[in-house]
């Protein structure tokens, strides 16, 4: 059986390569944490120390990460650890590994201290502090953390959130939902286009105007005309800002939520309540293997802070592994 070396700055150890492939032979965590922890500690003897372990078993991961290589990572003597050429270039790319396995782990561990609730254009609208205080009252060693991010399941693709409050259904087995209430459709004009003088609208009256439509994550679609005529042109937007700002430079109207006219306020921009539109329904959406542990309390809170009451036990889902 060959021999293959592995010195320590103060002796040498001697390990057989029935030894090395006695280990699972794929590059592991521990291998490159003792590769790192050489290089700061600039011995054996103190990266030993650093990871609370023996000088051997450092000894043996750096040997075990240079067969699974193929390649020298440090030139050792007895007095002293250097990197090799490929060494520097493997460290680097181990420093980035470690980092974001550290990233991972954060993010875990962040989901175990707050809740996050994704949205891509607003939140729960006027309803949002009333349930972020209902929320402290039932959860209050767990912050309820509102993020926003303008993807299609706002922000649970992602990782961003944990629950995302969504405005059109998910067409994806991934993920489940409850709805949690529904909210009036609002027309969005410049102030000084001719329909903000009105209290009210009705989507007719837009129908002569060129509509901002967001295709990805909105919530208007040129069926709102049907049957009557529909707008002559549609402006594709790729999130609130966007749309607002055509909006405001009267060069597009707009339909939206009126979560969306009570979070997002825009000077230049009038909201008004559309007349006999169909109202928007609000769901929460999580994983479907991954639910929140606190999910069926952030439900019910989010039906009262709406003034839903009529909640089935279906509808609330059961607490998650978290």
């Amino acid at each position: 059986m060959p021999l293959i070396e592995a010195r320590g700055d103060t002796g040498r150890e001697m390990t057989t390569a029935h030894d090395l492939y006695a280990e699972r032979m794929d590059l592991q965590l521990r291998h490159l944490r003792a590769l790192v922890a050489v290089v700061d500690a600039g011995t054996f003897t103190d990266a030993a120390a650093a990871l609370n372990t023996s000088q051997a078993a450092v000894s043996r991961s750096v040997a075990a990460a240079e067969q699974i290589l193929g390649v020298r990572l440090l030139q050792r003597t007895t007095r002293h650890v250097s990197l090799t050429g490929t060494g520097a270039h493997v460290l680097a790319g181990a420093r980035r590994v470690l980092d974001e396995i550290a990233h991972l782990h954060r993010i875990a561990e962040q989901s175990r201290t707050e809740l996050r609730v994704g949205y891509a254009w607003a939140a729960l609208g006027k309803h949002t502090r009333r349930l972020q205080r209902a929320w402290a009252g039932v959860q209050p060693g767990i912050p309820l953390v509102f993020v926003h991010t303008n993807s299609v399941t706002a922000g649970l693709s992602e990782g961003a959130a944990d629950v995302a409050v969504i405005r059109t259904p998910l067409d994806d087995p991934r993920f489940a939902s409850a709805r949690v209430g529904s909210e009036a459709r609002y027309a969005a004009v410049a102030t000084d286009n001719p329909l903000a003088r009105r209290r009210s609208l009705r989507i007719s009256d837009l129908a002569r105007y060129t509509v901002a439509i967001d295709a990805q994550t909105g919530t208007t679609t040129l069926d709102l005309w049907d049957p009557g005529p529909r707008p002559p042109a549609v402006r594709r937007t790729t999130g609130v800002d966007e749309w607002l700002t055509l909006i405001a430079a009267n060069q597009a109207v707009g339909v939206t939520s009126e979560a969306t006219a009570n979070q997002n306020p825009r000077p230049g921009v009038a909201y008004r309540v559309l007349r006999q539109a169909p109202p928007i329904p609000v769901w929460l959406a999580w994983w479907r293997d991954d639910p929140p542990g606190q999910l069926g309390d952030l439900v019910r809170l989010s039906r009262e802070a709406y003034g839903e009451s009529e909640v089935t036990a279906a509808d609330v889902p059961r607490p998650g592994r978290r």
